[in-house]
């Protein structure tokens, strides 16, 4: 508890320093922004000051300084108006110079930007400069935002990769967790089955022990399962028809009788890249989830199709049907419609379908009140 709170504590203690850090930086630009701002509006003052020394030289008056300060200025874009006509302009574009509606636009933006200076060249006489930030006045305004995209990038970053890493050491947690499992439940397995062979050598009715014998080799399959979790699983070459049919027929007689079980597909075999522990848990986990969208009851179909290189196996139910927005939802971990359950059935499902077996699983259709069709396809080989 106490490494818990101390590391809660120096979380939050780089995060206050972090904005604190980037608090002192935008502060800092701010200033700096004010001061050339500041620097700007003198820069104009004096060139105002020179174009009213211009406007009243004589024979001997030295406009050289004048001049001079004119044409240092090339950065700063200038509009000089007299009675709300523009009668002068300075690094601006001669597109926008040439056309009226263009300048008065431009114009415009300048009145926003700064506030005019007035030359009062002769007594009741007045022009008026109006003047835009520099290129490099504008770049230190957004200065700040793109510094400020920057952290959030580099948070967004730091945070993907601590999530990552997390969601990393869970999934080690977790397939630990499901091959000590398997290890705990092989014990008790090995037990069950010597028992099995007694009760046969007690000559006890053959259909008892079969159906014993039946549900042990389900355990052994389940526990096989959990013991492929976190390891890349073998693949073989299967007859994806009969390992279809094997792993629903169990099922079928597994359910309740409300349930009403159909099947449609070919007689002759498919022969496809499987490992067949891994899909008949595909197969499991789309008829529990059928059947638990029905609530116990109604009508569930099994078809298997074959379509030029690839073949497809569809389970068909007949309940509550999922909304288009949610169709990719429900492949998500967590994503869960029961009021009981983790939402790992279809998330696994989709995993052992497309990263183990390198085919694909989709809702291929639903209508909300009447049912769901769930389609994964596999190459053939």
């Amino acid at each position: 508890m106490q490494f818990s709170e101390r590391k809660n504590t120096t979380r939050w203690i780089i995060i206050f320093a972090s904005f604190l850090i980037i608090s002192l930086i935008l502060w800092n630009t701010y200033t700096f922004f004010q001061i050339f701002k500041n620097e700007e509006r003198l820069k104009m003052n004096l060139w105002a000051n020179a174009q009213k020394t211009l406007i009243n030289a004589g024979e001997n008056t030295d406009v050289e300084l004048p001049l001079q300060i004119f044409s240092n200025n090339t950065s700063i874009p200038i509009i000089l108006t007299e009675h709300d006509s523009i009668i002068n302009t300075v690094n601006i574009d001669e597109e926008i110079v040439i056309h009226e509606q263009n300048a008065a636009a431009f114009l415009f933006d300048l009145k926003n930007e700064n506030d005019p200076i007035v030359i009062e060249y002769v007594p009741g006489k007045f022009q008026k400069l109006y003047y835009g930030n520099s290129a490099l006045l504008n770049k230190l305004k957004y200065y700040p935002i793109a510094l400020l995209l920057i952290i959030v990038l580099f948070a967004a970053l730091v945070y993907y990769f601590y999530r990552s890493t997390k969601i990393a050491t869970q999934n080690k947690l977790w397939a630990g967790m499901a091959k000590e499992t398997a290890h705990q439940i092989g014990t008790p397995l090995s037990s069950l089955i010597g028992w099995v062979e007694i009760l046969k050598a007690d000559n006890v009715e053959e259909s008892t022990t079969l159906e014993i014998e039946k549900d042990i080799d389900r355990l052994l399959t389940i526990t096989d399962r959990f013991s492929k979790i976190g390891s890349e699983p073998i693949l073989e070459n299967k007859d994806i028809v009969e390992e279809t049919i094997q792993s629903y027929n169990y099922l079928q007689s597994r359910f309740s009788k409300q349930v009403t079980f159909t099947y449609k597909g070919p007689e002759a075999p498919i022969y496809v890249m499987l490992n067949p522990t891994l899909h008949s848990w595909t197969i499991e986990n789309l008829v529990k989830n059928a059947i638990d969208a029905m609530k116990g009851r109604g009508q569930l179909a099994l078809e298997i199709q074959q379509e030029n290189h690839s073949v497809k196996i569809n389970v068909s139910d007949s309940g509550n049907g999922i909304q288009k927005n949610q169709f990719k939802s429900v492949f998500e971990p967590g994503y869960t419609t029961k009021k009981r359950g983790w939402g790992l059935g279809l998330s696994l499902t989709k995993r052992i379908v497309e990263e183990y077996h390198k085919g694909a699983i989709k809702v291929l259709h639903s209508e909300v009140g009447k049912g769901t069709t769930m389609q994964i396809s596999y190459k053939v080989k």
